[in-house]
Order: C-alpha cells, then sequence, then structure tokens
C-alpha cells in the first residue's frame, strides 16, 4: 500500500530575531502559518530505504543521506528500532533554500507518512521532539498549524487563527536562493523586540521580519517583489523566513489572480490559501 502527504508550505506570518546565543543559534519569536499545497511525498513498504527525487526543483537536490527526507527515516527508523525499509518519492514542487519551509517540511512529511506506514503509533509532539536535532522549523512543520515559536523557533504555542480574514494566499520568489547562514551572520544583533502575544492578525500587523532588509541587500528582486505585491493591495504582504520568497494574502481568489498577472514572469508564484 502506498501512502502521500503534502509537505505544507510555512510562512513567518512575523520574525522577530532577539539574541545571539553562546551556541551560536539564535532566540527568535515567530508566527507560523501553513497553506494547502507543498511538496509532495509518497511512501510504500520496501525491503531497503530508498528515495526517489523528482518534480519542478527536483534537480537541485541530492537522493542520499544529506537530504532531510532520509535523515528523518534513518532517525526514526534507530528510535524505533524499525527493521522494516521503505521506498520514498519526493515530488519537489517549491523552489529550494527559499524561506518556506521546504525541507523542513518534507522533514515532517515523512515522519508523518512513516508514523503511519510503520504503524509507529507516535504523537506529533514525539515526532517533533525527535526530529527537533534535524531542524528548527521542523516542529512546526510537523504539526502545520498557526502557532508562535520561540526560542530556536522549536518552542511552540498554538494560536486561534480564526481572525485571519483574508484566506488567499500567493507566494512569489525570484528563483534565486538565499543563503540562511549568510542572512543570520548579517544580523545587527539589535533585538527586534517581542512578537504581539494577542491576537494572530494585530500580530501579524504590527510585527515585521527582521530578516527582510538584510535579505533584500543581498537580492535586491526581494523589494521588487514586495513593491510589486504591495500595489496589488493586499490584506498584507511580507517575506517569508529568511527568503527569498514572498508572500501577500488576499480577500479573495480574483484580486490575487489579478496581483499575479502583474509579476515578472520569470519569477515563480504559487496561488494557494492558508490551512
Amino acid at each position: 500500500m502506498e501512502y502521500s502527504e503534502t509537505a505544507f508550505a510555512k510562512i513567518n506570518l512575523a520574525l522577530h530575531v532577539r539574541k545571539r546565543r553562546a551556541d551560536g543559534y539564535h532566540d527568535i519569536e515567530t508566527l507560523f502559518a501553513f497553506v494547502q499545497d507543498g511538496d509532495i511525498l509518497t511512501a510504500s513498504l520496501a525491503d531497503a530505504l530508498s528515495l526517489e527525487i523528482d518534480g519542478p526543483f527536483g534537480a537541485g537536490l541530492k537522493a542520499d543521506e544529506s537530504n532531510l527526507v532520509l535523515k528523518t527515516a534513518l532517525s526514526l527508523k534507530a528510535h524505533f528500532g524499525v527493521t522494516q525499509g521503505v521506498a520514498i518519492r519526493l515530488d519537489k514542487r517549491l523552489p529550494i533554500a527559499s524561506g518556506i519551509g521546504g525541507g523542513s517540511a518534507d522533514a515532517a512529511a515523512t515522519a508523518r507518512l512513516l508514523n503511519q506506514l510503520w504503524g509507529l503509533d507516535a504523537t506529533e509532539q514525539e515526532l517533533a521532539d525527535i526530529l527537533a536535532p534535524l531542524g528548527a522549523d521542523i516542529p512546526a512543520c510537523i504539526f502545520s498549524r498557526p502557532s508562535f515559536g520561540s526560542g530556536t523557533g522549536t518552542a511552540l504555542a498554538f494560536l486561534d487563527d480564526s481572525n485571519i480574514a483574508a484566506r488567499h494566499v500567493l507566494l512569489v520568489n525570484p528563483l534565486q536562493s538565499v543563503s540562511t547562514a549568510a542572512i543570520f551572520n548579517a544580523w545587527n544583533g539589535v533585538d527586534g523586540g517581542a512578537v504581539d502575544r494577542g491576537d494572530i492578525w494585530d500580530a501579524a500587523i504590527t510585527g515585521q521580519n527582521d530578516f527582510e532588509p538584510i535579505a533584500a541587500a543581498i537580492c535586491p528582486a526581494i523589494s521588487d517583489i514586495l513593491d510589486r505585491l504591495s500595489r496589488a493591495d493586499p490584506a498584507f504582504v511580507r517575506m517569508s523566513g529568511s527568503g527569498a520568497t514572498c508572500f501577500a494574502l488576499f480577500e479573495d481568489a480574483a484580486a490575487l489572480e489579478t496581483a499575479r498577472a502583474t509579476l515578472d514572469p520569470h519569477w515563480w508564484s504559487m496561488a494557494t490559501m492558508l490551512r
């Protein structure tokens, strides 16, 4: 039997950097939200563990143990003492290194897949705890629910998203990757302040993405995208994560498609909705 899971793309409605820690990591506060679409993973039982990658952005990834999908499978295999293999296929639909949690979302979807396929009966929290060492965004991606993330992003508090009025989402990427490490290294050390812990919509509107000006200096196309999206009068527009993907929220699909028609045809875009 073959199982399938969507690796839901992540967006950061706000992302404030609070401090650089002695261990080299950073304390952040962020509002995670997820859209209905993303990469697609399928898996079936097999004698050995294997990974096949295809899709529009599959050529940019290696199907070896450096891939988060196989790292996830190996971690779960070791933790639960699984002897069965699995054949996994990743349909890579999202740009690589694009600030929307692609690798982390793939890892999370793999965990949900293998939890079913191997009959692990693990809770989402157990999966998040096991896999957190592989990536700070993985716990949030396992739940794929609106949440407040703190620390390195792994400490989560789930949020009521009923007040996010505009649910249509347009994701736009200039097809230029931005190094997350370079963005963090370029941070000026100024505390971005706390993210509001009240209503998620108010917190998003009053927040910011502290990495946005840093990423735009490295990749000027980010400013072009944000400017183009802002002209379309969205309910909300921002860069996600460390870039280069930007997003806009619209009240309806027609407004989204009107905005999409104005984009540079060389940019990647996806029309979707919040989960």
